[in-house]
């Protein structure tokens, strides 16, 4: 099988949101979104230790999926549209628009449909 850059690219998006505190991280980012939260308020939701909390920031920061931002002593995050919709886009070229399997916004797949 022949893998291509972009496919590389976006298995490591998806394996960076394949851990479930992270994708816990982005749903809050998103909640909260424009205005983000700061690292502690992220931790106090999640009730894990601050250093698993920086790992799992620093995996999703390298990948787009959010960015920081320095305030002070503190770092907000904020969920990174820009690189979730490009995500949604990827999936939607490659599942959505190659096949008919998949209907957006009905719920269920035409065979179950049916």
């Amino acid at each position: 099988m022949t893998r291509t850059p972009e496919a590389r690219r976006y298995a490591t998006r998806f394996a960076a949101l394949g851990h479930e505190v992270r994708l816990e991280i982005v749903r809050r980012l998103l909640a909260a979104h424009p205005a983000g939260m700061v690292a502690g308020e992220i931790q106090q939701d999640l009730g894990i230790p601050a250093s698993t909390l920086s790992h799992h920031l620093d995996a999703l920061h390298q990948e787009g999926l959010i960015q920081q931002h320095r305030e002070g002593r503190f770092l907000r995050y904020v969920a990174d549209d820009k690189g979730l919709r490009d995500l949604l886009d990827f999936l939607y070229a490659e599942c959505c628009t190659r096949n008919e399997v998949v209907q957006i916004g009905l719920g269920a797949s035409r065979n179950e449909a049916e």
